[in-house]
C-alpha cells in the first residue's frame, strides 16, 4: 500500500493513473476557513455536481463526515482546491490545504489531486448570479458550487481537455 505522500498528486495524469482506468466517482473539496464545499462527479468523469457544505470543525469530525460521503458515493479519488496566489506563489491557505490533503490521504488511502483553484469562487458566483439566485442563497451555496467548479476543471483535464 502506498504511503500518504505517495497518494498526493499535482498533475492530473499521475492522479488519473492512481485512480485507475475503471474511473469511478470523485469527490471535490473547496476548503474554507469555516466551511468545506463538496461536489461529486459521475463515474465516467463527465459532470461535476455541487453537493453539500460542511461546517468545519476539528479534523475528527470532518473525517467522519467525509468518510460517510466517500462510502455513500463509492468515491475513488479526491480533488482538493489549492488556493494559489495570482502570481502562482503559495501562502498560508495553500499550506493549510496541503496539510488537509495529507490528513485525507492518511485517513482514506485514496489518491488526491491538488488542483489550482484560482478564480473558482468567482466563476461559481457568476454562474449563480446568472441563475438569478438571491444573495442569501448564494452565500449558503457558494462553497459547494466552487467545489463543483474545481472538480469540473480537474475532470476536464483528466478527460484530455486543455485546461
Amino acid at each position: 500500500m502506498a504511503g500518504p505522500s505517495e497518494l498526493i498528486f499535482e498533475d492530473a495524469r499521475g492522479f488519473g493513473e492512481a485512480v485507475g482506468d475503471a474511473g469511478g466517482a470523485l469527490l471535490g473539496l473547496d476548503l474554507g476557513t469555516r466551511t468545506i464545499g463538496t461536489a461529486t462527479c459521475d463515474a465516467g468523469w463527465r459532470f461535476a455536481t455541487n453537493h453539500i457544505t460542511i461546517q468545519r470543525g476539528k479534523w475528527g469530525r470532518d473525517r467522519e463526515t467525509l468518510a460517510a460521503l466517500i462510502k455513500a458515493r463509492s468515491v475513488r479519488g479526491i480533488v482538493i482546491g489549492l488556493p494559489r496566489n495570482m502570481d502562482g506563489s503559495e501562502g498560508p491557505r495553500a499550506q493549510a490545504s496541503r496539510a488537509y490533503a495529507r490528513n485525507c490521504a492518511e485517513a482514506f488511502a485514496l489518491p488526491i489531486l491538488l488542483w489550482d483553484e484560482r478564480w473558482s469562487t468567482q466563476a461559481a458566483e457568476a454562474a449563480m448570479i446568472g441563475q438569478d439566485m438571491s444573495r442569501a442563497k448564494r452565500a449558503a451555496a457558494i462553497d459547494a458550487h466552487a467545489a463543483a467548479v474545481i472538480l469540473q476543471g480537474a475532470i476536464d483535464r483528466l478527460a484530455g481537455g486543455v485546461l
